[in-house]
C-alpha cells in the first residue's frame, strides 16, 4: 500500500471524469464478451494448470492499456502469476482485483452442445472456465482498459493480481504474490471469483482436509476368529465423526442477521439449506478404500474427509472435537491435510458498500451481502488483513458441460468493476 498519501479532492472535474467514464463504459461494454471468448479459447485447465500460454493472451491485451504497467512472476514450472498496476494522479489508496487463469478439466466433450473453446448464441457465453473464471478476468481488463482514460482524475492505484495456482488452493500463486510482492497488498480486495451480481459475498467458512487410516489384522473371511476387519474399524470411527456436525456456533450477530437478510435472493440462486449450511459445521466423506480381496479381512482401510467450519469457531477447536470423537477407536490414525481458517470482512466496510451501491446502479436491483460456502483466494486476502469481497458472475453448468455465463452480466460487471474502483479511490 502507498505510505505518501496526498489529498485527493472530489471537485467538478473529477464528477464530469466519472460521468465521462460511465457514459464510455455503458457504450464499450460489448468489448467485454468479445475478450472473455478471446480467453476462453486458451487452454489452461487443472491439472496441469499450466497458466503461461493465459498470461500471454492477458500480456497482449494488457500492452494496448495506456499506462498499465505489467510484472510477471512465475513460480513452479508451470505457474504464471501476472500483477498489473495502473496508477492515478496521486498517491492513495490501493484498491486489488484478483482473478485466477487456471480452469477444471474439460470432461465429457461429447456432452457439450456448444464450443467449449468459445461460443456466444442466445445471449450466453459458453466456454471451458467462461464462468470460473475467465469472464471474470476479462471483466477486470476492460474496467482497467477504461480507467487508463481517467487516470488523472483519481487518486492511488489499480491493480490486478492474475494468478495460477488456485484450482490447487493458491499456495504458488495468490499466497506467493501476498507473500512476495508489495504491490500485490492492498487496501481493499474484490475477488471475481465465481458468484452473482446479485449476491456480494463478505467472508466464507473455514476448511479441514483429513485422512483417517485404521488397522486390522488380516485372514482367510472364512475364519473371522482369526481376523480384526480394518474397514469395521474405519466405519466405525467415521459414524462417530458426523457428530461434528452438532457443535455448537458462537458467529457475531452482524454475521448471522447478513446470512438471514440474504437467505431469499442467496438461496434463489445457489439453492434451498445454504443458510444451514453458512451457518453450521458440516463434514464430508470424500473417499473410502481398503481391503485386497472379498474372502480377505482387511488389514488396512482409509477414507479421507472434508470439514467445513463456520465463523464463529476455528479449526483448533473442530480439531480437538474431532480427536475426542476419536479417541474410544483402537488402531487408527488422523492426519490433517490441509487446514483454514473461517474469514470474514465486516459487511458495512466501505468496499462492500461502495460495490453495491455501483451493482444496484447499473442493474437496477440492490444486492444482498451473505457469506460463501466454497472456498476462494479471497480467504488468502483476509487472512492478510486485507478487506475483501466476492463478486463474480452467476455459474451455469461450472465445470461441466456447456458451461456458460450471461452476456449481459458478463458486460455489467466490467462497468461495476470501473464505477467502483474510481469511486472507492476518488473519496481520497
Amino acid at each position: 500500500m502507498t505510505n505518501n498519501t496526498a489529498t485527493f479532492r472530489t471537485d467538478d472535474r473529477s464528477l464530469s471524469a466519472r460521468a465521462s467514464l460511465a457514459s464510455t463504459l455503458e457504450n464499450q461494454s460489448c468489448r467485454v464478451p468479445e475478450m472473455a471468448r478471446r480467453l476462453v479459447g486458451v487452454p489452461s485447465h487443472y491439472p496441469p494448470g499450466n497458466t503461461h500460454a493465459m498470461a500471454r493472451a492477458v500480456e497482449a491485451i494488457a500492452r494496448d492499456i495506456p499506462g498499465l504497467e505489467v510484472e510477471r512472476h512465475d513460480t513452479l514450472p508451470h505457474v504464471a502469476n501476472l500483477v498489473l498496476r495502473l496508477r492515478g494522479a496521486v498517491s492513495g489508496r490501493r484498491l486489488v482485483f484478483n482473478g485466477h487463469m487456471d480452469t477444471f478439466p474439460l470432461v465429457n466433450r461429447a456432452d457439450w452442445t456448444a464450443d467449449p473453446s468459445g461460443e456466444m448464441r442466445d445471449g450466453k457465453l459458453y466456454g471451458l472456465g467462461v464462468s470460473d473464471m475467465k469472464g471474470g478476468i476479462a471483466a477486470i481488463l476492460f474496467a482497467m482498459a477504461q480507467l487508463s482514460g481517467v487516470r488523472n482524475a483519481f487518486a492511488g492505484e489499480v491493480v490486478a493480481t492474475l494468478v495460477g495456482d488456485e484450482e490447487s488452493m493458491g499456495t504458488d500463486g495468490t499466497q506467493h504474490l501476498l507473500t512476495h510482492v508489495e504491490a500485490a497488498r492492498g487496501d481493499a480486495m474484490i475477488s471475481a471469483d465465481t458468484g452473482s451480481t446479485r449476491v456480494l459475498r463478505f467472508g466464507e467458512k473455514g476448511m479441514l482436509w483429513m485422512r483417517l487410516r485404521a488397522s486390522g489384522k488380516s485372514a482367510h473371511a472364512a475364519h473371522v476368529h482369526h481376523g480384526d476387519c480394518a474397514i469395521e474399524k474405519l466405519l466405525a470411527a467415521m459414524q462417530s465423526l458426523t457428530a461434528v456436525r452438532q457443535m455448537a456456533v458462537d458467529a457475531p450477530a452482524e454475521v448471522l442477521r447478513a446470512i438471514e437478510r440474504s437467505a431469499a435472493v442467496s438461496e434463489s440462486l445457489s439453492g434451498a439449506g445454504e443458510s444451514a449450511v453458512l451457518r453450521g459445521v458440516t463434514l464430508t466423506f470424500g473417499t473410502m478404500q481398503g481391503g485386497r480381496l472379498s474372502n480377505l479381512i482387511a488389514d488396512a482401510a482409509e477414507a479421507t474427509v472434508d470439514v467445513r467450519i463456520p465463523v464463529g469457531l476455528d479449526t483448533a477447536a473442530v480439531e480437538a472435537r474431532i480427536r475426542e470423537l476419536l479417541a474410544p477407536h483402537g488402531d487408527l490414525s488422523l492426519e490433517i491435510l490441509r487446514r483454514y481458517e473461517p474469514s470474514w470482512t465486516a459487511p458495512g466496510h466501505e468496499v462492500i458498500t461502495t460495490l453495491a451501491a455501483n451493482c444496484e446502479a447499473v442493474l437496477g436491483r440492490q444486492p444482498v451481502v451473505n457469506m460463501r460456502v466454497g472456498a476462494s483466494d479471497a480467504r488468502l486476502y483476509r487472512a492478510a488483513g486485507i478487506p475483501t469481497v466476492v463478486c463474480g458472475l452467476t455459474a451455469c453448468n461450472m465445470g461441466a458441460a456447456d458451461e456458460h455465463v450471461f452476456v449481459d452480466e458478463l458486460r455489467a460487471l466490467g462497468r461495476i468493476y470501473a464505477l467502483t474502483a474510481f469511486d472507492f479511490l476518488g473519496a481520497h
